[in-house]
Parts: C-alpha cells; sequence; structure tokens
C-alpha cells in the first residue's frame, strides 16, 4: 500500500482502490457546499447532489479504518446534521460533537459573524477505539487557579469544546475545553500556505495525538492545504492524503519536504506540555 504521499485525483476511486481496515485515523475537512472558490472543485451543487455524494465519500473512507480506528469530520453549520444522520446509519458510534470557536471569524450579511466550526468525533468501537487521554491533557483551573489538592497532577482531559489560550503552550494555543478556540489560519499567519480552506495545525496535533501511536496510518481524504498531513509527518505517524487539484497537491509536497528540516524545533515545542506532565 502507497504511503506518505499526496495521490492526486477523485478521493473516491482512491480510497475504493486502497486495502480495508488500514487506516487508524481518517480526518476528513470536505467542502461545506458554500461557494468557496477552489482551483477545480465546484462547492456549488446543488443540495440533494453533494449529500449524495458526501454518502459515496464517506462510505468509502470508513470501509479503511480498522476496528480500533477512529473518523473526524470538520464540518459548517449547513449540512452538519445531515452529515450526523449519514454517519449514524452508516453503523459507526458518536463519541463526541465537538465545537471549534475561533477568532478571526467569518464576517455575514444580516445574521451574526459565525466564530465555530463542528468536529464530529466517530468510532467503530468505543471499546477498543483507541484514546490517548495523557497525551492531551491541559492544565485545569482546579490545578492552576483553585490550588485544590484533589486535582491531578498531570492535568485534565478537554472537554469537547475546544478554546485554545495562549499561556498554555510555547507553541500553539491549547483547547481546555470541549469549544476548542483557535484562530483561524489567517492570510497574516506564518503557518498560512495559501489555500482557501486551511486547518490551524494546533487542531490536528490534538486529534492526532489522542487518536493514534507512532506508526500509525493516518488518512486525509480531501488534503487541501496538507495540514493533516504535515502534523502527522512531524509526529512520526505513516499518512497519505487524497487530492482532486493538482496545483494543491504541489504545495503539499512543498509543506512537507520543508518539514525535514523544520522538525527537531516543531517536535520539541509540541512535546513540551506534555513532557512538563508526565513530569508532574
Amino acid at each position: 500500500m502507497r504511503v506518505n504521499q499526496v495521490l492526486v485525483g477523485d478521493c473516491i476511486e482512491i480510497m475504493k482502490s486502497m486495502p480495508p481496515a488500514c487506516a487508524d485515523l481518517i480526518f476528513a475537512d470536505p467542502p461545506f457546499n458554500i461557494g468557496y472558490n477552489y482551483d477545480i472543485y465546484n462547492d456549488r451543487r446543488s443540495r440533494n447532489e453533494y449529500l449524495e455524494w458526501a454518502e459515496q465519500w464517506m462510505k468509502a473512507a470508513i470501509r479503511l479504518l480498522k476496528p480500533t480506528g477512529s473518523f473526524w469530520l470538520a464540518i459548517g453549520d449547513e449540512y452538519v446534521a445531515e452529515y450526523k444522520i449519514r454517519l449514524d446509519s452508516i453503523g459507526l458510534i458518536m463519541r463526541n460533537w465537538i465545537i471549534w470557536h475561533y477568532t478571526f471569524g467569518v464576517a455575514c450579511s444580516r445574521k451574526f459573524s459565525r466564530s465555530h466550526a463542528h468536529i464530529l468525533y466517530y468510532v467503530c468501537d468505543p471499546r477498543q477505539c483507541t484514546f490517548n487521554a495523557d497525551a492531551v491533557r491541559v492544565p485545569s483551573a482546579r490545578l492552576t487557579t483553585y490550588a485544590d489538592r484533589r486535582a491531578n497532577p498531570k492535568g485534565k482531559v478537554p472537554d469537547d469544546t475546544w478554546i485554545l489560550r495562549p499561556q498554555e503552550t510555547a507553541q500553539h494555543f491549547r483547547p481546555d475545553q470541549d469549544v476548542w478556540y483557535i484562530p483561524r489560519v489567517c492570510g497574516t499567519f506564518r503557518e498560512r500556505v495559501g489555500h482557501p480552506c486551511q486547518m490551524p495545525e494546533a487542531i490536528l496535533e490534538r486529534i492526532i495525538r489522542v487518536a493514534t501511536h507512532p506508526g500509525d496510518l493516518v488518512i486525509d481524504p480531501f488534503a487541501g492545504s496538507g495540514t493533516t498531513l504535515a502534523v502527522a509527518k512531524r509526529l512520526g505517524r505513516r499518512y497519505w492524503g487524497c487530492e482532486l487539484s493538482e496545483a494543491y497537491a504541489d504545495q503539499i509536497e512543498k509543506r512537507l519536504q520543508m518539514i525535514d528540516f523544520e522538525a527537531p524545533s516543531l517536535r520539541e515545542q509540541s512535546s513540551d506540555f506534555a513532557s512538563r506532565s508526565k513530569a508532574a
């Protein structure tokens, strides 16, 4: 099986060609069907056409999951309920409906500005899925604010609202609740690579740490800017992603190549809190 690369083409056809039960983690951030300007993909489909396509790619992806694997879906308000209904009907078990709350929200007309997205976390079997709680613990208010002796010195497992705060890490804002408060990747950020819909690395770092072990296989059917693959590579996971656009795939390859030069310092920073937690 091909690993550690970007496969250019239709994700449904690519995933159908892969062996079943090979993935430890699938993270999908599909087009939201709200009119984004991609270079190839049409993000203005009819509702029925979009949902039919969504069901096709989800079934192709879930076929690749190991019994211990997990499926994570980032999606907007418009179709999150429809995606949940389909994931439930496929037979996966929902563990969390996470809210990612971000700064630099999307300006809207004649309604409240958008400052969140949904992340649905599903597993094949909740009794044997991978969940590395100690890898993602954050300082609790009971420990840092109230000096409560009952507090776990290793920190707390985050809730399902993710709010990232700058005092919790040297590298990223880190989530400490079940709303994940992380800024979107804006045009002035060093992390920005030019893709119109780029996920922050902090989101993927948490998901990959909690749901996989080093050497596990991470799959992203919509590689986009390459964030999932870049974080997987930094954390010592195997990976592959699908990307319809040759131009975006080329950007991803360049981003992955740069990690060979950046990885040592970034790995040291991203493991800072984990090291402090173990020492405590």
